[in-house]
């Protein structure tokens, strides 16, 4: 999958250092955003694990992991996911990502965004994606707007961030093709 600017694409072993490498040279920025990780994710065998379950949880139809790449040189610069499929009467999932701090600001996140968007859509047939970002993240949600989601209320305390629970501004888009 394609934009101008970047494309994403299933992470494989062979993405394993790259990925070490983003998130090692990101630690402190990824993890002002998002939970916690514990010292071992910092390593080959980590990531290795990641991509394994990665590789596990599409295989059934419980998350579609994708990295985020440059189309001009090929160097992975992001992660992109949609997590926690649910079939049945909801069809639904949640959207999470993270970018590497210097290339922040540069409309890769959006493009990414609305790539795993269209994919969910059109080729998994969901019906909602929903994301949280916390209510100071303004960044993020300006990236989910601009992607076409909508705001839909706050979740008090929703997660565990650098030992505090933090709020997290809820937005969601609908299938504009679902049945």
């Amino acid at each position: 999958m394609r934009s101008v600017n970047i494309h994403i694409r299933d992470i494989s072993v062979d993405d394993a250092a790259g990925l070490l490498q983003l998130q090692k040279e990101n630690r402190d920025f990824f993890e002002s955003y998002a939970p916690t990780r514990t010292d071992e994710f910092y390593t080959m065998e980590g990531q290795l694990k990641r991509i394994q379950k990665q590789a596990e949880d599409r295989k059934n139809d419980q998350a579609y992991n994708f990295g985020i790449f440059t189309n001009t040189d090929n160097i992975l610069v992001g992660t992109v996911s949609l997590f926690q499929v649910m079939r049945g009467p909801l069809q639904s999932a949640y959207i999470g990502y993270d970018l590497d701090r210097k290339n922040n600001g540069r409309g890769y996140t959006t493009d990414a965004v609305r790539l795993v968007v269209d994919h969910g859509f059109n080729t998994l047939k969901l019906h909602r994606i929903e994301a949280g970002a916390m209510t100071h993240n303004i960044a993020s949600i300006r990236v989910l707007e601009k992607a076409g989601f909508q705001k839909e209320g706050i979740a008090r305390q929703n997660v565990h961030i650098n030992g505090k629970w933090e709020d997290h501004q809820i937005l969601a888009i609908l299938n504009p093709c679902a049945p």
